[in-house]
């Protein structure tokens, strides 16, 4: 039978609905990326642009297409400018899926979490909670924290609840901004963070958090902070912040997303999600 289309194009298989299926799941997971910020926001505009090319090429108008050409023909480019953030996200997302990241992680194992103890950690950050005074400790895990530690004064040092509280006093020059937590040891201090644009965090919520935030949301640290307003302890983890942590309750979430056996700090409680 003759026709404008072949009679393969009605062929529908396997591999077809495999292609089907993986691209959706491609589309969603771009959506659950970009949701709640402002690129969904740029990704609909540059969609919407897209389609308005196809169409005016489509009726054959010759300038518009001229133009909507040129502007396509950097494209790539101008994705890559644009969403960079969320290219690297979703870079980090795939890389901490595959098995090879896995059987890294069983074989060789991360020096944090073979090093690192959290009840200094835990005990610093219940002082600092009932003096009321602020605090931000990034805890590197498999994203390389090192261009952010060089925003700030280097350490080095080995971990102790005395060296936690006295960097966080209010009167010394190094308690403006993040310790990073690497290979357990402070590897820096007074470090500055990418601060989250994301409008759908509550507007209760400080710098301090949002700079948590913000780098949970481009790297797979997981960051304590100690609120200077209302002295709560909140650890902040994927873009998602847990409020009103009590001490046992910080404890057992370290010990179990940095990977450290901690059994006796006991089963963590139900927390408040802000994200």
């Amino acid at each position: 039978m003759s026709g404008p289309f072949p009679v393969d194009f009605l062929r529908f298989g396997w591999t077809d609905a495999a292609d089907v299926l993986l691209v959706a799941v491609l589309l969603y997971q771009l959506y659950k990326l970009l949701r709640g910020s402002v690129a969904l926001s740029v990704a609909v505009g540059w969609a919407s642009l897209y389609l308005l090319y196809l169409v005016v090429k489509a009726l054959g108008m010759e300038l518009l297409t001229t133009i909507l050409g040129e502007f396509m023909s950097v494209g790539v480019l101008a994705t890559i400018i644009l969403f960079q953030q969320e290219i690297r996200r979703f870079l980090l997302t795939v890389g901490q899926a595959t098995a090879f990241e896995r059987v890294r992680r069983w074989r060789w194992g991360s020096n944090a979490a073979e090093l690192l103890a959290v009840e200094p950690f835990v005990e610093a950050a219940k002082s600092l909670s009932n003096k009321y005074t602020g605090a931000l400790i990034c805890f590197s895990q498999a994203s390389d924290l090192s261009a952010y530690a060089e925003s700030g004064d280097c350490l080095d040092a080995e971990v102790s609840k005395r060296l936690l509280l006295s960097i966080f006093n209010k009167t010394s020059p190094l308690h403006d901004g993040a310790v990073i937590v690497a290979n357990g040891r402070l590897q820096a201090a007074r470090c500055i963070l990418p601060v989250s644009d994301n409008p759908a965090v509550p507007a209760a919520l400080g710098l301090r958090h949002r700079a948590a935030i913000g780098l949970t949301e481009i790297t797979d640290a997981v960051v304590l902070v100690v609120s200077e307003e209302t002295g709560q302890m909140s650890l902040v983890r994927r873009g998602e912040v847990y409020r009103g942590l009590d001490a046992p309750t910080l404890a057992a979430r370290l010990g179990e997303w940095l990977g450290v056996d901690n059994r006796s700090a006991g089963q963590p409680v139900s927390v408040a999600t802000a994200t």
